[in-house]
């Protein structure tokens, strides 16, 4: 099993259990039940898009008199990110850690139904400080979501598809971005709404899309390779069979034996102290691998994209009601990059993707600070540059989640998702829109151009990093990629 150091000692443990379920949910082929995976888990992001979008257009409404909140752009573009952001990072951790102790289909019904609340609590804000703390909660409860569903995808789609199945529904935010903005402009139009009401059932909307999506998710199994691991190994193998039953009468035919098996010892949980032994400790070029992923993408996301429609409208004199079209076209270019792209993650591979990935897009965000800085730009080629920038730059994106979800063992897997996000995105998504925000009020070109630079610089040494340390797991399985820590190696040779 391939490590960057010496195991980490497991702690011992009783009962052990021999197992081909890893092998049976990888040789499954593309199938119905795997779309209502998709659909049942994916479909978040799309909610995610939504929210984040919204607020981000309608904060010079909000800024407004008779907005029915006394707040400025900066605040919701500034404060109101960062709490946001914050609030993801801290839901990322405490849920991340449930999700490893009590499972993924728990804590992925629980984080949306906390996200759906906060939305529902944000749309009747009456005072700055109430949409402050909202958008904290809205965010925990997104910052959960990633790690739970993360998690649960890739343990459940099998790896001849992971790598375009993993991108695509982390792009997916970017459908919801282009609901988002259009939404935006018909909820700003005063001549439908007044001003202290369009923008609240924007967020209304939201909860009602979420709650469709919480029907359809209480369809979606827990992992069989959580259930394994956890001591409940019948109910593993009990859902497995079920699933390949119902494929093979869909598909018509038998599916082809399992490639192996494997033999784990049982525990209920694990603890901290072994989870950082084995992400620093066995594993040290994969951690800073991930850190320099989800910093890159987070400083450029969560610091130009939150900022996007102030930039209209200052530097541009945008109206505020019209910013949702142009942004519309930067989130399809969003979501075309992993959806084009993806396919070639599991063909030519991880460390060829994702670091050019990471270098096209901060060249090309280099060019675009540049003509920016020169006043060679207008709104619409402003919006054209970004849209080819983030094209390369959602797939990078989408890829860091894919890599800190698939490169650690399973036992770990909810939880590093949650600390890489949460570490990342802290440097890049908290600091980032709090500087952005100073920079783009200020009104000077050469303050927003220094932001893009910086984002340009993160995104091409995180393609640097990629370029020599991305780990080759395409169409591998997930143990064979990381070892799980609670494998019964005397067992296995026994068998052999």
């Amino acid at each position: 099993m391939a490590s960057d150091s010496s195991p980490v000692p497991v702690p011992a443990t009783t009962g052990t259990v021999t197992t081909a379920v890893p092998a049976r949910l990888d040789r499954l082929p593309w199938s119905r039940w795997h779309w209502m995976i998709v659909i049942g888990l994916g479909t978040v992001w799309i909610l995610d898009g939504l929210e984040v979008t919204i607020v981000g257009n309608v904060a010079g409404r909000l800024a407004e008199e008779g907005s029915g909140l006394d707040i400025t752009a900066a605040q919701v573009t500034g404060v109101a990110a960062a709490l946001y952001v914050a609030g993801a990072c801290s839901g990322a951790l405490f849920f991340g850690w449930l999700t490893d102790r009590y499972g993924r289909k728990k804590l992925f019904m629980v984080t949306l139904v906390v996200y759906l609340g906060a939305t529902a609590m944000t749309a009747l804000s009456f005072e700055s400080w109430w949409f402050f703390l909202f958008r904290f909660l809205t965010g925990f409860g997104i910052g959960g979501e990633y790690a739970a569903i993360n998690s649960a995808i890739d343990e459940l789609i099998p790896s001849l598809y992971r790598g375009r199945v993993d991108l695509i529904i982390n792009g997916s935010y970017w459908l919801g971005a282009i609901g988002g903005a259009l939404l935006s402009v018909v909820m700003l139009d005063t001549d439908i709404f007044p001003k202290n009401l369009g923008w609240r059932l924007s967020f209304a909307l939201g909860v009602v899309l979420g709650l469709v999506v919480l029907l359809v998710r209480r369809h979606v199994p827990e992992s069989p390779r959580w259930q394994f691991i956890h001591g409940r190994s019948e109910d593993a193998e009990e859902l497995v069979s079920s699933v390949e039953h119902r494929i093979e009468e869909e598909k018509g035919e038998r599916l082809p034996p399992p490639a192996g098996e494997i033999t784990v010892h049982q525990r209920a949980s694990i603890g901290f102290g072994l989870i950082a032994r084995t992400v620093f400790g066995r594993y040290p070029r994969r951690a800073f691998l991930g850190l320099s992923l989800f910093i890159g993408q987070a400083f450029l996301y969560n610091a130009i994209t939150f900022g996007f429609g102030t930039i209209l409208t200052t530097f541009f004199d945008v109206p505020t009601g019209s910013t949702g079209y142009y942004f519309a076209v930067i989130a399809a270019g969003n979501f075309l990059g992993p959806l084009l792209l993806g396919t070639l993650f599991d063909t030519l591979g991880r460390r060829i993707m994702i670091s050019t990935t990471y270098l096209l897009s901060g060249v090309l965000l280099f060019g675009t600070a540049w003509l920016f800085d020169r006043g060679s730009l207008t709104a619409t080629t402003m919006t054209a540059c970004w849209c080819v920038v983030l094209f390369f730059a959602s797939a990078g994106a989408s890829s860091a989640y894919l890599t800190v979800s698939e490169v650690f063992p399973m036992e770990t897997r909810a939880m590093a998702i949650a600390f890489f996000y949460a570490l990342g995105t802290a440097a890049g998504g908290i600091s980032g829109p709090l500087i952005f925000a100073d920079l783009t009020e200020s009104g000077v070109v050469g303050d927003t151009a220094l932001a893009f630079r910086i984002g340009a610089a993160l995104m091409c040494a995180a393609g640097l990093v990629a370029a020599f340390l991305a780990v080759k797991a395409e169409r591998r399985s997930l143990e064979d990629i990381a070892e799980p820590l609670s494998v019964a190696k005397e067992a296995q040779a026994e068998s052999r």
